[in-house]
């Protein structure tokens, strides 16, 4: 089991890589790996939206047309992985811009294929907020949403705050090894009958 861990945070030495040390540290504790990469490190740039129509051959041949930066070879280390771990910082209530532009352009290349290069996958999505956290709510919900659209089955969100983060450091260490299972969110059970 190989989970690919996708952060947009820049600080390798943060309560967001704190988030993601715990997490591999329950991977690891489960016999699984894992890789993190800090999209602020890497070299990647913002969609274009090649066309007129304000779309590319993103939306036909599921690929994107920018082929001088590290967007190709992470969205490979992604398919490789038998699960994914996305991370983001919370800034003015939202996305770091890292890792929504990294996800503007997966979510491009993924959500109309068929079958879904991610499509039952399992996923855990995290936002760590450094200040109030009243952005976490939000920021999960955009993280869910984004990388929901590139057909992963999120099996888990989770808020993390600087007032929580020590608190839920052992829960994301049983999370990575929970993770380790490749669990699924499973079909939706039938309602109950009024």
């Amino acid at each position: 089991m190989h989970v690919v861990m996708i952060s947009g945070s820049r600080n390798p030495e943060g309560r967001t890589a704190g988030c993601a040390n715990a997490i591999a540290k329950g991977l690891a504790k489960a016999k699984a790996t894992s890789e993190l990469f800090l999209l602020p490190t890497l070299k990647l740039e913002r969609c274009r939206q090649c066309n007129a129509d304000g779309w590319g051959i993103c939306r036909t041949e599921f690929r994107c047309v920018i082929e001088d930066d590290d967007f190709a070879g992470t969205v490979e280390k992604l398919k490789a992985a038998d699960a994914a771990v996305f991370l983001s910082p919370v800034y003015l209530r939202d996305l770091s811009e890292s890792i929504r532009g990294f996800l503007d352009r997966l979510r491009r290349i993924t959500f109309r294929q068929n079958p879904r290069v991610f499509q039952g996958k399992p996923a855990v999505v995290l936002a760590m907020a450094g200040g109030g956290g009243g952005g976490t709510p939000t920021t999960s919900l955009n993280l869910e949403t984004m990388v929901g659209m590139c057909g992963y089955d999120i099996v888990d969100v989770i808020n993390v705050r600087r007032q929580n983060f020590d608190i839920k450091v052992p829960m994301l260490e049983m999370t990575g090894a929970w993770l380790a299972t490749k669990p699924t969110s499973g079909p939706m059970p039938p309602m109950p009958p009024r």
